[in-house]
């Protein structure tokens, strides 16, 4: 019998050297740099270059956009290299492929839940997306909302009950304490972080990040109720 497969670890808008020193020492399989002007966590290109030369071999450097410009990508990529790109916005599946051709970069797409029928539109970007990741949907009345890292969770048993066609992240509202039943109630084979290793908006907490990771490991996973 194999052994089951360890959950991997995604913390995300690290913008400061401790942070992402931590999140490596711990063992992050993925650490995210956010490119979202309207984000506490945003980088300009000339600081994600200090950073991303920071991230060991082996560990997965994603750049997070919110609808991004071709000019925006050109940008970041011209000051630093990014092996994963996060599309949290309303990118529609030409677009995502636009952008994979254009950078010659494999594509996460974020799809935000609230329902399961928001589940849907992964089928969307079927044979675009390389992975999906499943963050909140934020509330219609939530202001100050941004496109992720609020704090909010959505309802885990979505995930359960569909076959989702490519690898996928789960997000929104995670912390050390409900990672663990996270994982066996959505059957994720993995996690992403922000804002529940952070003291307050885009400052991020070095003993939460390890904590948090920590805690993710340690979740004992059935391979045989993983998707």
């Amino acid at each position: 019998m194999n052994s089951p497969r360890p959950l991997e670890v995604k913390i995300c808008g690290l913008d400061r050297p401790e942070s992402v020193a931590a999140a490596a020492a711990a063992g992050a399989d993925y650490i995210g740099f956010a490119f979202y002007p309207p984000s506490p966590r945003n980088l300009s290109p000339a600081r994600a270059a200090e950073l991303t030369g920071l991230v060991p071999k082996g560990v997965v450097r994603v750049g997070l956009f919110v609808d991004p410009s071709d000019e925006q990508i050109d940008s970041v990529l011209e000051a630093t290299s990014l092996d994963l790109l996060q599309l949290h916005g309303g990118e529609t599946p030409d677009r995502v492929g636009e952008i994979k051709e254009r950078t010659r970069l494999p594509v996460m797409k974020v799809i935000s839940v609230a329902g399961a029928a928001d589940l849907e539109r992964a089928d969307d970007f079927r044979g675009i997306a390389d992975r999906f990741l499943f963050d909140t949907k934020p509330p219609t009345d939530m202001t100050d909302a941004l496109p992720g890292g609020n704090a909010l969770m959505f309802d885990w048993r979505l995930l359960s009950k569909r076959r989702i066609v490519a690898p996928w992240m789960l997000a929104g509202g995670l912390t050390d304490q409900n990672v663990a039943q996270a994982v066996q109630i959505s059957g994720a084979r993995a996690v992403d972080v922000s804002s529940g290793v952070e003291d307050r908006p885009g400052v991020k907490n070095v003993d939460k990040i390890q904590r948090f990771i920590g805690a993710a490991r340690s979740v004992p996973i059935d391979a045989r109720t993983m998707k």
